[in-house]
């Protein structure tokens, strides 16, 4: 289907791993692309320069849970269906949104989202203009840190955007949880000497979901995801 300004929608529904994988398909490269991703089941997404010892194997295995890498920057990322609102976009190399400069070159995928979030009622969300911010959690957890682009408030972080580019174009990942509870991340990963507890509390003071922000706007389902989405879809430049 054909969305605003010339976007390309499409809804995928699918395993975390599957959709990570390249995308879009190389015929379709060259349009404007949005994608609302629905993930089939639970996963811990890491990223390509983290090494193993960031997760508990164990703790894994116990919980049933997949182990996908994102083709991005950041850190690890929990993934649950109907838990997160998840919309990958791409644009082709040239394209009037395209810029040479990756320090801004997702600062108008931040300001979509703000636009969207405000349309719904949100206040006091901004776009993260500066460099890339983080503290101790940030190297193993993505929502830990802030990047160009990010979305925040001033209670935490709300958008995490992560960016893929190649000589085809480049393709933004982006993720807002509905609610934010860090518990059962918590015992995904290794967290050194650090307690579960303080693990727990630490992560919880750094991010924010969407329900924070949105109020009784919003509920955990399919539908919250759908109305997000689609505000998303219609403030996309």
């Amino acid at each position: 289907m054909t969305g605003p300004s010339s976007w390309s929608v499409e809804l995928r529904a699918s395993s975390a791993a599957e959709l990570y994988a390249d995308w879009p398909p190389e015929a379709e490269r060259g349009v404007r692309r949005v994608a609302f991703c629905r993930v089939s089941g639970d996963a811990l997404v890491i990223v390509s320069t983290q090494g193993a010892d960031v997760v508990d194997s164990d703790a894994m295995a116990r919980r049933v849970v997949d182990l996908v890498r994102r083709p991005a920057g950041g850190g690890a990322v929990l993934v649950a269906p109907d838990a997160q609102v998840w919309i990958d976009l791409w644009i082709p190399r040239g394209d009037a949104l395209w810029h040479d400069d990756v320090g801004r070159s997702s600062l108008w995928v931040g300001e979509a989202w703000t636009r969207a979030l405000r349309a719904m009622g949100a206040r006091d969300v901004a776009v993260h203009m500066g460099h890339c911010a983080g503290g101790e959690w940030s190297r193993k957890v993505c929502f830990a840190g802030v990047g160009p682009g990010e979305v925040t408030t001033p209670t935490g972080k709300l958008v995490g955007v992560a960016q893929r580019r190649s000589r085809h174009g480049a393709r933004f990942f982006t993720m807002a949880h509905l609610r934010w509870d860090p518990t059962l991340l918590v015992r995904l990963i290794a967290i050194g000497e650090k307690t579960p507890g303080e693990a727990v509390l630490e992560l919880g003071l750094l991010c924010v979901g969407l329900q924070d922000v949105l109020g009784g706007r919003i509920e955990a389902g399919a539908s919250s995801l759908a109305s997000v989405e689609s505000a998303v879809a219609d403030s996309l430049p």
